[in-house]
């Protein structure tokens, strides 16, 4: 008796091990992109509080203390945590209305006002990104929630503005903190 001749390909058994495997591949391939992605955005929001602190810093050597805070609604509706140190004698909202610049006081507080920033970070005055003077103007603290709650650098940043950021966060969160030195 002889054998049925085999026709070349694969058999079903072999393609559905090789689609599992590829389908394997790719789930593990989109979920450490995303996770990528989310480092990216941490590293671009840290980055942003860093400029935003160095800005803070010059505006301190104008001023000799930093901005005030604005409370709740004084600065637009639903706007909370904003910076209170634009225009001609910084002590008004930022971003000043009218002016190309989000931080900038002194002079008209906005042409010809010494320039602090000119775009602050995205969030900063609807909490995503905070603002908090502390210690009569002394000092300042920065907060802001960041995607990795695994980022190495929140621990170091809770530990490293402990004191002027007491009752702004709470240790262990995934809370991101910037302050005066």
């Amino acid at each position: 008796m002889k054998s049925p001749k085999r026709r070349p390909g694969f058999t079903l058994i072999e393609l559905l091990v090789t689609i599992t495997i590829i389908g394997v591949l790719a789930a593990l391939i989109t979920a450490n992109l995303s996770d990528a992605r989310a480092r990216a955005r941490d590293a671009k929001i840290k980055q942003n509080l860093v400029q935003l602190k160095t800005a803070l810093r010059l505006y301190y050597n104008d001023y000799q203390t930093y901005p005030a805070q604005a409370t709740f609604g004084l600065c637009g509706s639903g706007r909370m945590n904003s910076i209170k140190g634009c225009g001609a004698a910084g002590d008004e909202c930022c971003p000043k209305t009218g002016c190309s610049v989000d931080f900038a006081a002194g002079g008209d507080g906005c042409d010809t006002a010494t320039i602090y920033m000119n775009k602050f970070p995205a969030g900063l005055g609807n909490n995503t990104v905070a603002y908090y003077p502390v210690a009569s103007g002394e000092k300042f603290c920065l907060t802001v929630m960041l995607e990795n709650p695994s980022d190495p650098d929140i621990l170091a940043s809770q530990a490293g503005c402990a004191s002027p950021c007491t009752g702004y966060y709470t240790a262990g969160t995934a809370k991101y903190l910037v302050c005066a030195d």
